[in-house]
């Protein structure tokens, strides 16, 4: 990516703090990609309004880590897999990367997948040939990275854009109860099912590729080496701009599960995405139904792109070795057009992939809370206490998640 710095003079004001945002918003990306699709619409068709706060939980964990991430870009002017790559030894580097890159592996599948079901809601097209669709394009949008990083940003951002109407528009023709929406922010599960579902839903809202990439994307935006007298409007940019990016994703994450909860709950084959745009169609018309797939193919296209972009800085900085994106987006993609050719279920392959996720995170979260919190690294903006406390306590959550669904997956 193109490194750019804006130049002294246009700082000052909350208008110059909007010129410098950006990164955050491709980041978000990953927190509406077509896993928070299947996992949203999973939950609230099956569930109605019980999972909630599972989304509220996880975008308010999503808003600190991202800040994070950013920050550790910005002052120590390097991404979260280089310092990793530079700190660990060659066996347990590999190792880290394997599983990094599963992480990887598991987003780009979910991404593809979405975007050939959408195709397959739109144009009928074999889920194949929507996989090979979603990929080429995907390509597309990473090749503006070549003239700048802005514009790579804007033409994301554009398509963050459609993913909002697409999946909030709904809402208009729906009547959410907002007594049982308000219910349902109390934490509470209903068997080992919904725990699945939450792990999922958490997997698909604090992604690990999104915590690796946005260090890059941060320090890539502004440069290396940034002088310390500018650092602390930059962190003040960032924060505006990770929490306006979030305040989008996870309105669009909860709008989906709002949607299935008022429309869909209790309609025969709404488990799926396939059988929630027939619901949707037939509850609330087709031109709604067009426009939920239409947000759904931007998903697919916009998140595969950030994810592809994510997996080679991982390579880059933890195995120090850089392929030609256009064969990284080839090995990636096979694995997703296997299943889609294999003629497995695309909705549970996708709520499978952000499960995989969920167990990934604590991988990127552990290293990255670590590093914010090093002084002789972060200097005067190392993390203060409070922030250090709320980022292990997340942490901890989230590892005790994954352990309550590995143990009724065991028993059960």
């Amino acid at each position: 990516m193109e490194r750019t710095r804006p130049p002294a003079s246009r700082w000052g004001g909350l208008g110059r703090l909007i010129a410098l945002a950006g990164p955050a918003f491709v980041a978000a990306i990953a927190y509406v990609d077509p896993g928070n699709v299947a996992a949203n619409l999973t939950a609230g068709a099956k569930y109605g309004y019980l999972l909630v706060w599972v989304l509220v939980m996880a975008n308010a964990m999503a808003v600190l880590v991202q800040y994070l991430s950013a920050k550790l870009g910005l002052v120590a002017g390097r991404s979260l897999p280089e310092l990793l790559g530079d700190r660990l030894r060659p066996t347990p580097r590999k190792a880290f990367w394997l599983q990094a890159e599963l992480a990887a592996v598991a987003t780009d599948l979910a991404e593809v997948i979405g975007g050939a079901i959408a195709l397959n809601l739109l144009f009928g097209l074999p889920l194949w040939l929507g996989g090979v669709i979603t990929g080429a394009v995907s390509m597309a949008i990473l090749s503006t990275q070549s003239r700048g990083q802005r514009t790579f940003e804007f033409v994301v951002m554009g398509m963050l854009a459609i993913i909002t109407l697409g999946f909030v528009s709904g809402l208009a023709f729906t009547d959410v109860s907002g007594r049982d929406a308000l219910h349902g922010l109390v934490p509470r599960f209903e068997g080992a099912e919904t725990v699945l579902l939450a792990a999922s839903m958490l997997g698909a809202t604090v992604m690990p590729h999104a915590i690796y990439v946005h260090s890059a994307l941060a320090r890539d935006r502004h440069g290396r080496g940034i002088r310390p007298a500018l650092l602390p409007r930059l962190l003040r940019a960032t924060k505006l701009d990770v929490g306006a990016a979030l305040a989008v994703a996870g309105t669009v994450n909860i709008a989906m599960l709002l949607l299935a909860a008022a429309a869909l709950r209790g309609v025969e084959g709404t488990d799926s995405i396939e059988g929630a745009h027939a619901a949707i169609e037939s509850a609330l018309g087709p031109a709604v139904a067009v426009v939920f797939a239409i947000g759904l193919l931007a998903s697919g296209l916009a998140s595969t792109s950030v994810g592809c972009a994510a997996g080679a800085e991982i390579m880059a900085g933890l195995l120090h070795l850089r392929i030609p994106m256009l064969l990284r987006r080839i090995l990636v993609l096979i694995p997703a057009l296997v299943i889609l050719a294999s003629g497995a279920d695309p909705t549970m392959s996708l709520v499978i992939s952000q499960v995989v996720l969920s167990f990934c995170i604590p991988f990127a979260l552990i290293p990255l809370v670590r590093m914010t919190s090093e002084p002789g690294l972060m200097g005067e903006h190392v993390n203060r206490w409070g922030t250090t406390v709320a980022a292990w306590t997340a942490t901890a959550v989230i590892v005790a998640l994954n352990v309550a669904l590995l143990v009724l997956t065991v028993t059960g």
